[in-house]
């Protein structure tokens, strides 16, 4: 792991820091852990991936999302091709109406929570750090294999959106794409962005529409999930905390998604 990023990660939930040190296995192998310097609990590295996630508090819609993604990992970029294509202009029209909200300069640090498969990294211009996190781990890997192939670059880690292990203020901007209608906490989660935000950093959330919803409806699943928690399924503007400057949200890709961005001041 890079030192940087060693130096901005923290203890989920209380921001304790951590140091980067090797153990030895039962087999005799050398595995690099994170270390909280204070109380001496041990984050796993897997893959270059730190595991900042405590599986055993996964629960409710993050547990089932968290399943599913682990699932489609291997498809999913088919699938959001296929989307794109559908709703006009393809992949790259699709993405770079939100990206182009983005304020990001050469060198800057790039959050992007709920990262996937790392796509819209793909269609970045700038030169920039870029940071990845995703509470599925088939996600990340998929990433990972994506970013190889794309000649890319990001420091990705498995944790929670809602817990983010990162500490306050170390990102120029943060950028959510899909996933927070169907986290556990959507306010929380926003909270939280905020938290690891630079003062004056644009931050931008994006995800599905009802309409995008509706048109699936003929699922019996997605028909219950309308029914019962369809009101999430519009831009979360009322949970943007008092403060916050230029808010705004629209939608887009006719109509099937919303983008809402907003300052921290």
């Amino acid at each position: 792991m890079k030192p940087e990023t060693v130096s901005l990660l923290c203890r989920p939930g209380t921001h304790e820091p951590l140091h980067l040190a090797s153990v030895e296995e039962a087999d005799g192998r050398l595995q690099e852990v994170l270390v909280c310097v204070h109380s001496g609990e041990r984050f796993p590295v897997r893959d270059g991936i730190p595991l900042m996630l405590d599986e055993t508090k996964v629960s409710g819609f993050n547990k089932r999302y968290q399943g599913l993604y682990n699932r489609i990992a291997g498809v999913y970029d088919v699938a959001i091709n296929l989307f794109a294509r559908m709703a006009g202009g393809g992949e790259e029209h699709f993405r770079r109406q939100y990206l182009q909200e983005l304020e990001v300069q050469e060198g800057g640090r790039v959050l992007e929570v709920s990262i996937g498969t790392g796509a819209n990294l793909r269609y970045f211009t700038t030169n920039v750090n870029y940071f990845g996190l995703d509470i599925s781990w088939g996600m990340l890997k998929r990433c990972q294999k994506n970013l190889k192939q794309w000649q890319r670059e990001a420091e990705l880690i498995l944790g929670n959106a809602e817990e983010l292990p990162l500490f306050d203020e170390a990102f120029d901007t943060v950028l959510h794409v899909g996933g927070i209608n169907a986290f556990n906490d959507p306010a929380k989660a926003i909270g939280e962005m905020i938290r690891v935000a630079r003062a004056g950093s644009k931050i931008v959330i994006v995800d599905e529409t009802a309409k995008m919803m509706e048109s699936i409806a003929w699922m019996p699943s997605v028909r219950r999930w309308l029914q019962e928690h369809g009101e999430r399924f519009s831009a979360p503007i009322g949970l943007v905390p008092e403060g916050m400057k230029d808010v705004h949200a629209r939608n887009f890709a006719k109509g099937n998604m919303y983008c809402l961005t907003f300052r921290k001041p």
